[in-house]
């Protein structure tokens, strides 16, 4: 039965400076004419915001307080949103005291894997890399996208959508794990169909998206490359370059020293880069990110597998003690749309013998989703019951997708849920190349008990397409990704989801060229700059933004 109010925007917890001005936003959707109510709890005292009756609530923070709203109809049906939390932070003049607090105005960052090359030696480590660090991000607060196995034009929609976002006093991530290779001080990342052998036209420049996160004004860029730094096609003319645009906020951290490859390492289930084996360990440091990222060169440095083969290299003009901790202070609603909660989302399925599924949608990716299927304690009539999660014969694009999923992420699965006792579990991979919507099928085996008859029962679930592949669609980005969509298939209505151990013989060659009542009120977890390549293929990645009126400095 459809729900008579739906939440479809939650507020979000922010921390900001005492005496700044902001507004929490609530949305909700229903049959019948809605009515809002904000209320707030300090020091276990909850009480109602008088004249706090529309969508949104405007702030001006003097303590730190927790919000929720009530939304109603005139026929009783309730619900409360998430309780959020609004931390509010002295806000020291500069000049009174040595130690500066920093702000962000919002935090958002692209991860891309490519693990799975067409003419290239396929790579292990990026799976896992690209995993754990997001994860990480998002502990950090930032809106994280992350993506596997892209080709050239998905990589240039990405970072176009990323680019979209950027606006004055952002903190910015960039991280690419793949091949990739450097000649005279240009970078280039190498597509999943860059052909063999490949040159700057097959490939991504990393200057060109740098210059472009520059111009945006942001308050830090950190542009992390887990990827080698060989040239391997010297015959290749370059293109003319520019010097970058001396803002001040740029850090870059290379996994590997110029000319040098980058390694990981394996240990038959999973692998992890060195790189990523120690920016993890270090990466929660609450200190300015160039210290942060010293910390992750010394260690690196300190590695007997990687001796005289791999050095961290890190060059910045970043001017102010930024870092990776710094509070939020937001001031735009451009990063709201980016990036996808973790959280699973479980759907309860009756099958008509009595037997009760439950469905559990993660997305381990922006562009990879994982449908575990655990089936509870059956009806009494019924034994031997076996469920099978599968794709109906007549559908060909799940097939596609669920081949591409690679080794690594079976395996990654295969962790998150060791403890989930799940009876099936169905991995979409590649979701940015869905052309239609992908219909899963339920296969429930048993036999009877009064007649000792094995029989099997069958549901159906529709995963709508502009749910799976809405981060590199070429759709408008107008509709927030959080609402939720339902999906419904006869008597299944599902949501959108909310969503190293070493090897003994050393590591192995990695990234290279080619060869190589109110309810709870618990919070909701919402020195020498390289130059720019003018890569023409490039010259228009960003050409019509669609990103938010540039905010102002925090305090």
């Amino acid at each position: 039965m459809q729900e008579a109010i739906v939440i479809t925007e939650q507020p979000v917890s922010v921390a900001v400076p005492v005496g700044y001005s902001f507004t929490l936003r609530c949305r909700a959707e229903g049959h019948n004419p809605l009515q809002y109510q904000w209320f707030c709890q300090h020091q276990l005292v909850c009480q109602q915001i008088p004249g706090a009756t529309k969508p949104d609530l405007p702030i001006t923070a003097q303590q730190t307080q927790l919000y929720t709203c009530r939304i109603n109809d005139l026929y009783r049906n309730v619900v409360f949103s998430d309780w959020v939390k609004v931390e509010v932070h002295p806000c020291v003049a500069r000049g009174t005291c040595q130690s500066e607090k920093f702000f962000a105005t919002g935090k958002v960052a692209l991860l891309v894997g490519n693990n799975r090359y067409q003419h290239h030696p396929n790579l292990m480590a990026p799976v896992k890399d690209v995993f754990e660090l997001s994860c990480l991000l998002e502990k950090l607060g930032f809106q994280v996208v992350s993506l596997l196995d892209l080709n050239k034009a998905e990589m240039v929609t990405a970072v176009s959508r990323f680019l979209q976002l950027l606006e004055k006093g952002v903190y910015a991530i960039f991280y690419y794990a793949g091949h990739g290779y450097e000649h005279l001080g240009r970078n280039y990342m190498v597509p999943v169909d860059a052909p063999q052998p490949y040159t700057p036209e097959n490939c991504i420049s990393v200057q060109r998206i740098l210059q472009k996160m520059q111009q945006q004004q942001t308050a830090l860029n950190l542009v992390l490359l887990d990827t080698c730094r060989k040239w391997y096609n010297p015959e290749c003319a370059l293109s003319q370059v520019q010097p970058l645009a001396p803002w001040g906020n740029t850090v870059y951290g290379y996994a590997t020293s110029e000319d040098a490859e980058a390694y990981e390492l394996q240990d038959g289930e999973f692998s992890s880069g060195i790189f990523m084996k120690y920016l993890k360990k270090h990466i929660l440091q609450d200190k300015k990110v160039t210290h942060m990222l010293e910390d992750v060169l010394e260690d690196i440095g300190r590695d007997p597998l990687v001796t005289g083969k791999q050095v961290m290299e890190i060059k910045h003009t970043l001017k102010e003690a930024r870092s990776l901790t710094d509070p939020i202070c937001p001031l735009g609603a451009a990063a709201e749309h980016w990036g996808r909660s973790r959280e699973p989302v479980s759907e309860m399925v009756t099958f008509p013998c009595g037997a009760r599924v439950e469905l559990r949608f993660l997305w381990l990716f922006s562009n990879v989703m994982s449908i575990g299927a655990k089936l509870w304690q059956p009806p009494a009539h019924i034994t031997d019951a076996c469920l099978l999660l599968c794709q109906p014969s007549e559908v060909d694009d799940v097939a596609i997708l669920r081949e591409r999923c690679l080794d690594q992420v079976e395996c990654l699965l295969t962790s998150l849920y060791k403890q989930e006792e799940l009876d099936c579990v169905f991995p979409l991979c590649g979701l940015q190349n869905i052309q239609a919507d992908v219909v899963l099928q339920l296969d429930l085996h048993y036999t009877l008990q009064s007649t000792s008859q094995r029989t099997c029962e069958t549901l159906q679930t529709t995963l709508r397409k502009s749910l799976l592949g809405q981060f590199l669609s070429q759709r408008s980005h107008s509709q927030p990704h959080d609402q939720r969509t339902p999906v419904c298939s006869g008597s299944m209505c599902l949501q959108d989801a909310a969503a190293l151990s070493t090897d003994p013989k050393g590591p192995a060659p990695l990234r290279t060229g080619p060869g190589h009542s109110l309810p709870s009120s618990k919070p909701s977890n919402t020195s020498s700059e390289p130059e720019e390549n003018d890569e023409s293929d490039l010259s228009d990645l960003c050409s019509a933004l669609l990103r938010a009126g540039p905010g102002q400095d925090c305090p």
